[in-house]
């Protein structure tokens, strides 16, 4: 019977694995360093070598159990151990310890003879020591090119470059070699890649003036990897790589509903606002309120006990807030409640990687329901407009993974709709609100379109976008009889209906005044002519009734008369 494939891989034995414990690293290797092997990381002067080197140390001392030798062959062990101090490293301590081992090698130039006799022996003696000492699981060489400093022979490199990558291999210790890149190569060298079961580069990028730095794998034996450039960030918490990538798009999508904040554009938008981890654009031109929108969704966001960042590229968290005061929004009592955080900077602080990187790793510490970007169209003077567009759709599909709503405001220049911004990222989000400056009668009003809000019934409405002390609202459609009527106009048009109203109720009560007068004459006369009816029929009455009286009377002496008759003739 022969084994299914699939049955086949999983007797295979995988390559193992040395977690890092740099954010970000080990998602991108798929598991960290490969464990008993060495790893080249090579690039330019001040890229951060060390750093990487050092921080795999720690981590593996601290949180793998897994002791480390650092052997130095540029800096002092004094220098590095102040060096990383800032990053909150206590290597004297860890020494102490004897969870790591810091050893400087001091190589002369002068002092190595180019002969055919040249080895690593005393290295191996030395290094082999250090290990045994602790119990070290890992190693790092700073920098390797110090070892052949003197040496030209590049058949006696390769030999002993080989013989020491074999002798750490037998060791079964997860070894970081560090290269300075050379002309044309990985390394100045060009061997040590060969040789190196692991390669990483780093780069540190200025354009315009703007640094950014860059992580790619080159290769990874016996292991798949990430094949791209990341940027990563040094600061005060260490070293953080950012593994976003747009592979797949395999996030779910919420039917949750969440407030704008402004009740009439949720109104405009089915009745309920926008769907939860959905991506809301707001772009119009300067001074028609798309910060106050931004602004109203992050109070309501915080108002309902969620938490919101704010990513301001043009204003300072001190001025949004008494910006926003200014309509009756608080969101100082947001930041003092620790539900609401401003990051503000300007965008040529960092290059658009740095900024991705920067985003995404105060996301991850943060953990809000919403973020807003104020203006995206900021970032345009650090990146080209596709550049900017990778940044977005790399950050919506981080944020819909992590089922956060965002909502990101651009500057047009002009009414054209198809500004760069709105033509490049309208087609990634989920909602677009359109506002749009309506001058009429010498006064500039606002307009608010929804010009897409995907899986819902919204308006296709025009309304106008009113800010005032009390905030920030939408206006009803008012049409006049010149179209659709903005500001004083619609006022003026709406004053003139309301006394129409009024003239109009007055003419109808001043009819039904003059109703009820002629009423009451009728009436009156109704009443007359029946008293005269009355009169006559009683007259009738009168003359009827005598004649009836007299009639009886004449009819009774009749018959008296002849009663007397009658007795008068008969006999007696």
């Amino acid at each position: 019977m022969i084994p299914d494939s699939s049955e086949q891989k999983n007797h295979l034995r995988a390559l193992e694995k040395a977690c890092t414990g740099i954010k970000g690293l080990d998602e991108i290797t798929l598991g960290g360093f490969p464990q008993g092997r060495p790893t080249l990381i090579c690039g330019a002067a001040g890229c951060g070598k060390t750093l990487f080197s050092i921080e795999f140390l720690v981590h593996g001392a601290l949180e793998y159990n897994e002791p480390g030798v650092f052997m130095a062959f540029e800096e002092k062990t004094e220098e590095i151990t102040v060096n990383v101090a800032s990053l909150g490293f206590d290597l004297e301590q860890m020494q102490k310890d004897k969870l790591i081992r810091l050893d400087h090698v001091r190589i002369e130039r002068s002092e190595i003879e180019e002969t055919g006799e040249y080895d690593l022996d005393g290295l191996f003696i030395r290094l082999g020591y250090a290990i045994d000492s602790i119990g070290a699981k890992r190693v790092v060489l700073d920098t390797i090119e110090n070892l052949f400093s003197g040496l030209n022979n590049q058949g006696i490199i390769r030999a002993e470059l080989r013989r020491l990558f074999e002798w750490l291999k037998e060791k079964k210790v997860t070894t970081i070699i560090t290269g300075e890149k050379g002309d044309g190569a990985l390394t100045r060298q060009g061997l040590e890649e060969y040789v190196s079961d692991c390669v990483i580069l780093l780069d540190h990028r200025v354009t315009n003036k703007i640094s950014t730095r860059l992580l790619r794998i080159v290769k990874y034996r016996g292991s798949v990897h990430g094949t791209n450039e990341y940027p990563f960030l040094i600061d005060s918490d260490g070293i953080s790589v950012l593994p976003v990538t747009s592979l797949t798009l395999s996030h779910e999508a919420s039917t949750d509903r969440i407030s704008s904040g402004i009740p009439a554009l949720d109104k405009m938008l089915g009745g309920k606002g926008f769907f939860r981890a959905s991506s809301v654009l707001v772009s119009g031109t300067a001074g028609t309120g798309k910060t106050s929108i931004a602004g109203s969704f992050a109070n309501e966001t915080c108002s309902n006990g969620e938490r919101c960042i704010y990513f301001a590229f043009e204003e300072s968290p001190k001025q949004v807030i008494r910006n926003m005061s200014s309509i009756g929004i608080d969101l100082q009592r947001h930041i003092d409640s620790g539900l609401l955080k401003f990051n503000a900077a300007r965008p040529t602080l960092n290059g658009l990687e740095m900024h991705l990187a920067s985003i995404h790793k105060l996301i991850v510490q943060f953990k809000p329901h919403a973020v807003i970007l104020d203006p995206i169209t900021n970032l345009i003077t650090v990146g080209s407009v596709s550049e900017v567009k990778n940044l977005l759709i790399r950050l919506i599909d981080f944020l819909q993974s992590q089922e956060i709503t965002v909502m990101f405001t651009a500057l047009a220049l002009n009414d054209n709709i198809s500004e760069q911004t709105d033509e490049s990222v309208s087609s990634l989000v989920d909602a677009w609100l359109l506002i749009r400056d309506i001058e009429m009668n010498g006064e500039r009003n606002r307009g608010l379109y929804v010009m897409k809000s995907r899986g819902m019934k919204h308006s296709n409405q025009v309304r106008e976008f009113v800010i005032s002390d009390n905030g920030v609202d939408l206006v009803d459609v008012f049409l006049g009889p010149d179209g659709v009527l903005t500001g004083s106009a619609r006022e003026e048009q709406q004053l003139m209906q309301k006394a129409g109203i009024v003239l109009k109720d007055h003419a109808v009560s001043r009819k039904d005044r003059e109703i009820d007068r002629k009423r009451a004459v009728l009436e009156s006369k109704i009443a007359s002519l029946k008293e005269e009816f009355e009169s006559v029929r009683e007259e009738l009455n009168k003359t009827y009734i005598e004649d009836e009286l007299k009639k009886e009377v004449l009819e009774s002496n009749r018959k008296e008369m002849s009663r007397q008759r009658g007795r008068e003739d008969s006999p007696e």
